[in-house]
């Protein structure tokens, strides 16, 4: 394998699959995947596990068609899945169209992001995967088979982690643009956090808070409100709101995060908390993230900190952000509203691999589910009460294990 291709984006993982491809089409990938043994679909590389990886071929959709159709009477658009999801918000706005949400980076590929259950931040909004509509997928034969909301395979096809075949488009729904402001408070009480949390995490379309969890208080919280709805509050139970914004890593430069000045300005420039000209960071970084359900939040939360000794010495920052439940089955909000713990290390991994398994005694009895592209030790498979009804439809969509890997082999059982 080339050497660019050797390593993901954070430099922390070296895959070990023989080849990779690039095919141009769709037809291409039709005719690779049937006359491969092994093969998986790899993204913008911006999984930090083995997640993507094979024994095989990987398949990479960055030379497809960069297509964005748009139907306006269904209020949908169709997307090659290799496009960043920076680039569909950007066609997208041009046109006075929006997704409801976008994640905290531009740069992630739409099937690369729907294929893990990752997600924005808003108590009334959905995972990215909650948008999608159709996918088109091809199958272990080369099959091209394309899924729609209400199909019987739809729900555990989603969420997939590329099991079930390769994503070639994804069609998602969208609804008129709208306008956003961001917001930056300043040393929220931990007591305002846990004594209110539907009150700050309500208080705007999108709220994402920050912290290293020392001290009394959470150093930042981001607030995206729409222009089209009520104003965002002018004090936040003891937070103080600033002027001017700045990164959530204080060391690192404001110039890489969207505007957060109160200025109101389209959704697609505002949603993500980076701005998709710039790299967030040199990837020297790892993460990891746990979706626990939102009637226990406040006991995960207040866990958590008890750990706060051996978590902060290897933390740059933890976003602690909500989503609304879907019906995808290996969502992290499958069946319930959630809040997302989310930990940016210090590319520290012997330690950080040593710390994972006290966080996870306290969170997966609580019924936490880790984010698939991120860092974790193990998976409670008790909390994904459709994981048998997953097994069986692998097995349906893919008998031979061409999609199979080790990864899914030690945390799925496939």
């Amino acid at each position: 394998m080339a050497s660019e291709l050797a390593e993901n984006w954070a430099r922390s993982y070296t895959y070990t699959a023989a080849e990779i491809a690039h095919p141009g089409s769709v037809e291409e990938i039709r005719e690779l995947v049937a006359s491969t043994e092994r093969i998986r679909a790899l993204g913008t590389r911006h999984s930090f596990t083995a997640l993507p990886d094979t024994v095989g071929t990987l398949v990479a959709l960055d030379r497809l068609p960069a297509r964005t159709d748009l139907d306006e009477t269904a209020r949908t658009v169709t997307v090659a899945g290799g496009l960043r999801y920076g680039d569909v918000a950007t066609a997208l706005q041009a046109r006075g169209w929006a997704l409801h949400n976008l994640a905290s980076l531009p740069h992630i590929s739409v099937a690369g992001a729907i294929a893990t259950g990752t997600h924005g931040s808003g108590d009334g909004n959905g995972t990215l995967s909650s948008a999608v509509a159709a996918l088109e997928l091809v199958t272990a034969s080369g099959e091209l088979v394309t899924l729609r909301r209400g199909d019987p395979d739809f729900d555990g096809a989603v969420v997939a982690l590329g099991a079930l075949g390769v994503v070639t488009a994804v069609t998602l729904d969208v609804q008129p643009t709208f306008d956003v402001r961001q917001d930056m408070f300043d040393d929220l009480p931990w007591s305002s956090l846990l004594n209110n949390l539907d009150a700050v995490t309500g208080s705007a379309y999108s709220v994402s808070l920050f912290t290293t969890w020392a001290g009394d208080t959470i150093p930042a919280v981001w607030l995206k409100s729409r222009m089209d709805a009520p104003a965002p509050p002018t004090d936040l139970l003891g937070a103080t709101r600033q002027p001017v914004g700045r990164h959530m890593i204080p060391d690192q430069p404001a110039s890489n995060t969207t505007e957060l000045d109160g200025v109101p300005g389209p959704w697609s420039d505002r949603l993500a908390h980076f701005k998709l000209g710039f790299t967030p960071s040199n990837g020297d970084e790892l993460q990891s993230e746990y979706l626990v359900p939102r009637h226990n939040a406040v006991e995960a939360l207040v866990a958590v900190r008890e750990l706060r000794d051996a978590i902060t010495p290897l933390l740059h920052v933890t976003e602690v952000r909500t989503m609304s439940a879907d019906t995808l089955w290996l969502s992290g909000a499958y069946g319930t509203d959630a809040v997302a713990i989310h930990f940016t290390w210090k590319k520290l991994p012997t330690e950080v691999a040593a710390v994972l398994p006290a966080i996870e005694a306290l969170l997966l009895p609580l019924g936490a589910r880790p984010h698939w592209g991120k860092l974790f030790d193990r998976v409670e498979r008790a909390n994904y009460p459709r994981l048998d009804d997953f097994r069986a439809l692998v097995a349906n969509y893919d008998p031979s294990g061409k999609f199979g890997s080790t990864y899914l082999d030690k945390h799925l059982g496939l």
